[in-house]
């Protein structure tokens, strides 16, 4: 890349004010050019063919192809396409499954307009970028000794113990203030660390193991 080139970003978001966050953010940097906005991981997948760009915000918790599947597929097939994890999510399996699946990066959505910036010059030099949070977890996991029990995080013990009450993922997010798209996000996280498929296992493993208070 010259100098004189602005770096090509194409943002992936579900949301419409976060892009439209993001497109304001770009456009006060010279030096960036947004190429396009999908709206789904499969979205981006196909429109980082047609549009090849250098970099790829990409949100991660997307309803059909989430972030972590599009960032694999888009890496396989073109891994000079850095790929930049944006989520509101520092969750260990996620970050692992993120960069695993070839992502350059992996920021928070709160990230300052000038570190988000300073990612994308990095990511497209070849550079890997993360949190702070993200570091720091990183280090503790590796640091961690094995477990074979599964390690919930405080949100994902929150939302077993509303699926153990019998609510619905409706419900759940009104409890929490949070979308249903993240509440299904953290129920799937759930199921994996479980070994389990349906909420009935989830349910009956939690109560099971004492996974939450008040359960069994």
């Amino acid at each position: 890349m010259t100098e004189s080139r602005a770096i090509r970003v194409l943002i992936v978001d579900d949301q419409p004010i976060v892009r439209r966050g993001l497109r304001a953010f770009l456009l006060a940097f010279e030096a960036l050019e947004l190429v396009g906005e999908a709206t789904s991981g499969q979205e981006a997948i196909e429109m980082s063919r047609g549009l090849a760009p250098d970099v790829i915000l990409m949100d991660l918790v997307m309803p059909q192809v989430d972030g972590v599947a599009a960032t694999r597929a888009i890496h396989q097939r073109d891994p000079r396409i850095r790929v930049v994890a944006l989520t509101n999510f520092a969750d260990d399996e996620l970050i692992h499954r993120a960069l695993d699946a070839g992502a350059s990066g992996y920021l928070l959505k709160d990230v300052t307009a000038e570190d988000l910036y300073a990612a994308i010059v990095a990511a497209r030099a070849g550079r890997s970028v993360l949190a702070p949070e993200v570091t720091r977890r990183l280090a503790e996991t590796a640091a961690r000794p094995f477990s074979p029990g599964p390690r919930l995080s405080e949100r994902e013990r929150e939302v077993l113990a509303l699926m153990v009450r019998g609510w619905s993922n409706r419900a759940i997010a009104d409890q929490l203030v949070i979308s249903r798209s993240t509440v299904k996000y953290h129920v799937g996280s759930i199921f994996r660390k479980l070994g389990v498929v349906t909420r009935t296992e989830a349910v009956a493993h939690a109560v099971q193991h004492h996974l939450v208070e008040g359960a069994g």
